[in-house]
C-alpha cells in the first residue's frame, strides 16, 4: 500500500507566500493555495506569518488590525476552513491588543476547525529585534507580546493529533516547546514565520530539526519566502521536519504548498526506541 493511501496518515500542508501590502490581493492568493492543498487531501493546512500583510511601514499592520472573533480576515479563514471541511491555522494576522490602544497590536494566530469555529488562539510571546548593518527589525514597538501557550487537539478521520502553536521567532527558545510537555507532548508543532533571508540561511533548517528531535514531533513550517513590494526579503523554506530531524517535504522560494505526512506510527517508534521525553530530569 502507497503512503497515500494508506488510512492512518495524515496529510498536512504548509502554504508559502510572498506577501503584498494589499490585504486583498493576499487573502485572493492563500485562497488558491488552499484551494490546492485542499485538493490534494491535506487535512490540516497552515499559513505563513503576516499572509494577509507585508505592509510598507511597521503602522501598516496597526492600521488593519481587527477585534477577536470579528473582521475580513478572520471571516476568510473561518469560510476556507468550513468550505473545504479542514483544520486551518492562519499564520498571523494583527488583532486588536484592547479598547483604545490604538499603537500596537497582537500578533494572533487562530486555528479554526472544520466547522469555521475558533478552536484555538497564540499571541506571539517572543518579538523579533535584529540589527546588521542596513537590516534593523524590531518588532516591540508595534506589537504587545502575549503571555499564554496555546495548543490544541485535531481529529484527521479518526486519530488525534495535539498541536502545538508557535509563531517565527519563538523558534529560538526551547523552553517555550518544553512548556507544552505538562499538558502532553505535542505530536505536531507549528512554526508559522517570516524569517529573514540572513537569519534565515543561517539557522532556520538547524533550528526547526532540532525542536522536532528535543521534542520528538513533527514540525510544519509555512514561511515567507522571496523579494517582498517593501524590499524586504524573506528566506522562505517552508517544510516538513519528522520526529527523527529528517526533512518530509520542503520549498525553497516563491508561493506554493508543502505537503506530506503524519504517520503516528512513526511517532510511536521514535518515542519508543529513544524515550528522552521520559528521561527528561528539569
Amino acid at each position: 500500500m502507497t503512503e497515500s493511501a494508506r488510512s492512518d496518515h495524515l496529510r498536512v500542508a504548509a502554504i508559502q507566500m510572498v506577501s503584498t501590502p494589499s490585504v486583498t490581493a493576499n487573502l485572493a492568493a492563500a485562497g488558491r493555495l488552499i484551494d490546492e492543498a485542499a485538493g490534494e487531501g491535506a487535512q490540516l493546512i497552515a499559513l505563513p506569518e503576516y499572509f494577509c500583510l507585508m505592509g510598507r511601514n511597521d503602522t501598516d499592520k496597526v492600521d488593519a488590525r481587527e477585534q477577536a472573533g470579528h473582521g475580513p480576515i478572520q471571516d476568510f479563514l473561518a469560510n476556507a476552513a468550513r468550505r473545504h471541511r479542514i483544520w486551518l491555522v492562519g499564520g498571523t494576522l494583527p488583532v486588536e491588543v484592547g479598547p483604545g490602544v490604538t499603537d500596537r497590536i497582537r500578533n494572533t494566530s487562530f486555528a479554526f476547525a472544520p466547522d469555521g469555529s475558533i478552536a484555538a488562539r497564540y499571541d506571539k510571546i517572543h518579538l523579533f529585534g535584529f540589527t546588521k548593518g542596513d537590516e534593523h527589525y524590531d518588532e516591540s514597538r508595534t506589537i504587545e507580546a502575549g503571555t499564554t501557550l496555546a495548543a490544541f487537539e485535531a481529529t484527521l478521520g479518526d486519530q488525534p493529533l495535539r498541536v502545538a502553536m508557535s509563531i517565527c521567532y519563538d523558534l529560538r527558545f526551547p523552553e517555550l516547546y518544553r512548556g507544552f510537555a505538562a499538558g502532553g507532548a505535542p505530536d505536531l508543532i507549528l512554526v508559522p514565520a517570516a524569517f529573514t533571508y540572513t537569519t534565515g540561511s543561517a539557522h532556520w533548517e538547524t533550528l526547526l530539526r532540532a525542536r522536532a528531535i528535543e521534542n520528538q514531533c513533527y514540525v510544519l513550517a509555512p514561511a515567507q519566502g522571496g523579494r517582498h513590494e517593501n524590499g524586504r526579503r524573506t528566506w522562505g523554506h517552508s517544510m516538513l521536519v519528522d520526529p527523527w530531524g529528517e526533512i518530509v517535504a520542503e520549498r525553497d522560494e516563491g508561493e506554493g504548498v508543502v505537503i506530506g505526512h503524519i504517520d503516528p506510527m512513526r511517532l510511536a517508534e521514535v518515542r519508543q526506541h529513544l524515550p528522552a521525553l521520559t528521561h527528561r530530569v528539569l
